[in-house]
């Protein structure tokens, strides 16, 4: 055991059975600040990824390449991107809903993108207006391209342990779009809890069956929304699977503007926290972490809802 509570940092206490180190995949400049109501000025944004880097995540998503008209905070992506400089060695993913979206992306150089799709029907019509195999047959062309513009692919599927129209998603279901999308070509695949829905059980159950299917955890990331209070224990049940990324949002910030019951994303700082008193590595200065978070906070005129960002901004 090392460190102790007290001084910012939790005890360490290593559990038997999980990943010596975890890649955080850093989602709060896009999947955070798309949902806020507040738009947030351009050179605010490149200084939030800046300190972010500052703090030692080196995945950090930056933006999206989706029209204006859909997603307004995300509007000056070209005007960001550019901003992003003298970041060595930090993964900048961007994402892309449709070759319009790559092409603009690989113009400005991007080494990562992403494509957004759904397990369930009735979210792929509500966000991509298309249903899932015609979603899936948007994303081949795209996917084809950036691999051969060497470019990295993340697929994220959206809706895969409950859907706000349809109820519970049957696991076939999300083990069938899954394999599709890592059949295409993208080298991980992010598997979302979009409305928070999800059990540490079901989280199990879904990697399993992803597992008997030929699906290693190596390519797999999880990416929870913390609507019942969830997040960290479903993040925990994946990592005992040999899961060893996970999707967070600094300061918890973040929703989805296509499924109004789906509440912020797991707040790094909470991962951060656990990880740490588990003894895993992630690289995070989880001080520097919070700072970064409680000065975004204060530009958006509200308080985090991150309990860790809380509890240690309150020691100060």
């Amino acid at each position: 055991m090392t460190d102790g509570p007290g001084h910012g940092l939790p005890m360490t206490v290593p559990a038997r059975g999980l990943p010596s180190a975890v890649r955080i995949h850093e989602v709060g400049p896009r999947d955070g600040l798309q949902n806020e109501q507040t738009v947030v000025p351009v050179e605010v944004k490149a200084e939030f990824v800046h300190r972010l880097a500052g703090a030692g995540l080196r995945t950090i998503e930056a933006t999206s390449f989706v029209h204006p008209r859909w997603v307004p905070q995300l509007a000056d992506a070209e005007e960001l991107y550019p901003r992003l400089t003298g970041l060595d060695g930090i993964r900048l993913p961007v994402l892309v809903p449709n070759a319009r979206g790559l092409d603009r992306a690989l113009a400005l150089g991007a080494g990562t993108v992403a494509v957004f799709g759904s397990a369930t029907e009735s979210f792929a019509k509500a966000n991509l207006n298309r249903t899932v195999e015609e979603s899936l047959a948007m994303f081949e062309p795209v996917v084809g391209r950036a691999k051969e513009a060497n470019t990295e692919v993340r697929g994220y599927l959206s809706m895969c342990f409950g859907d706000p129209w349809e109820g519970p998603v049957a696991l076939e279901q999300v083990v069938r779009v899954s394999r599709r999308l890592l059949d295409l070509g993208v080298d991980e695949l992010s598997l979302g809890d979009t409305i928070g829905v999800a059990t540490p059980g079901h989280v199990d159950a879904l990697l399993h069956a992803l597992g008997e299917e030929g699906v290693p955890p190596e390519r797999l990331a999880v990416h929870f929304h913390d609507t019942y209070g969830q997040a960290l224990a479903n993040t925990l049940a994946a990592l005992r699977h040999g899961v060893s990324t996970v999707d967070a949002s600094a300061g918890g910030l973040g929703g989805c503007p296509y499924a109004k019951s789906a509440t912020g994303n797991l707040a790094t700082e909470d991962l951060v926290w656990m990880l740490h008193g588990l003894g895993i590595e992630t690289g995070v200065d989880l001080g520097q972490l919070t700072a970064t978070s409680v000065w975004m906070a204060e530009r958006l005129g509200r308080p985090s809802p991150s309990r860790t960002v809380r509890a240690l901004s309150h020691k100060e």
